[in-house]
């Protein structure tokens, strides 16, 4: 999207996207953010692959950079907060997490139709797909494996005091906030009856860890291959680790639950459910027991008890993708692949007590 059209004031018309509908706006704020250095706005393009927050790149004649926003239509109390992504981004930024630059913070709803940030674009492969794997041989599908596994570990050992995300969370009770929280979400955007809900719920309640012996650590989240930005140099290596949305203070094994209950081992394509990183079922990726394995290497965490993390998270992410199941129906997505959401939700609530009866 180039060759915008002079409009008064010297800045360029561009033409809008969903979510970001007034590039002229939204280059006079920038300008007046301190960012003219930039350049000129020649361009705004959605970023396909988020299915919860918005991701759009601006083409600047000074280069790329990033914009962040939430969800069009209703968002959910405590999602979707800018600031804390911002906040994380900016204490993380230099550190042994590698993440994009943060550039600025607008709260002003009025300019994009929502808060918003600004960060660096950073160069680097989003890897999802089989498709995406025929990039990779085995054994740079190995290396990978073992950076992820090293990435997490970092993260969960960021020193919090100091970076200042000392006080970004309460890990105290996080489980049981989680559990709380997330059945506020669907009670808030579910769709219809869903069998086997309320049983895994009373499943989840009844199995939650003992709060005492629960480590607290900065956790990102929603940690997955393909929520970093990875460049296949010679060794390869993690170039930013992006979607911070979810991150706060809590327990690392909910970190790793999560990720494994994307993780496809090799022969379990997940042909039934369009979510998580199909790749990692090709050959040389460890399998889903090794990068837990891997993990607990690094740390020295015991992580005898992570089949009830990795069945929280497929109720997490089933949680998830009901709310972005209601937005689809609303016409509230922006993008392509939605309609896919919706038939996922059971399929996760029946894995998460597959893996309570044969794991947790």
């Amino acid at each position: 999207m180039t060759g915008g059209i002079e409009v008064p004031g010297g800045i360029q018309r561009v033409p809008g996207v969903p979510g970001v509908e007034d590039p002229v706006r939204l280059a006079k704020w920038m300008a007046g953010a301190g960012l003219a250095d930039l350049g000129e706005l020649r361009g705004v393009q959605l970023i396909a692959g988020g299915r919860s927050n918005l991701t759009y790149r601006l083409d600047l004649d000074g280069g790329q950079i990033v914009l962040r926003r939430p969800p069009l239509g209703h968002v959910l109390p405590t999602a979707h907060d800018m600031s804390r992504e911002y906040r994380v981004l900016s204490a993380l930024s230099g550190s042994a997490v590698p993440v994009p630059e943060p550039l600025a913070i607008c709260q002003d709803a009025e300019v994009v139709g929502a808060p918003f940030y600004l960060m660096r674009y950073v160069e680097g492969l989003v890897l999802r797909t089989m498709a995406d794997g025929e990039l990779l041989s085995p054994a740079q599908a190995t290396e990978l494996s073992d950076l992820l596994a090293r990435m997490m570990a970092t993260i969960h050992g960021v020193d919090l005091a100091a970076t200042g995300l000392d006080t970004f969370g309460r890990p105290e009770g996080y489980l049981a906030r989680q559990l709380s929280r997330w059945q506020r979400q669907w009670e808030m955007s579910n769709t219809r009856e869903m069998p086997g809900y309320d049983e895994l719920v009373d499943r989840l309640t009844a199995g939650l860890p003992d709060p005492a012996t629960a480590e607290g650590t900065l956790v990102h989240g929603d940690f997955r291959l393909d929520n970093t930005l990875v460049q296949l140099t010679t060794p390869a290596r993690i170039a930013a680790v992006v979607d911070w949305e979810m991150s706060t203070l809590g327990d690392p094994l909910a970190d790793l639950g999560l990720t494994l209950s994307y993780w496809a081992d090799a022969g379990e394509a997940f042909p039934d459910l369009n979510v998580g990183a199909t790749v990692t079922a090709l050959p040389g990726f460890f399998s889903r027991d090794e990068f837990a394995a891997r993990y607990a290497e690094l740390t020295g965490r015991d992580i005898s008890g992570i089949g009830y993390y990795i069945a929280f998270g497929y109720f997490k992410l089933a949680v998830v993708l009901e709310g972005i199941h209601a937005r689809y129906l609303l016409h509230q997505t922006v993008g392509e692949g939605f309609e896919r959401e919706g038939p996922a939700v059971p399929i996760l609530i029946a894995r998460a007590h597959h893996m309570l009866d044969t794991v947790g």
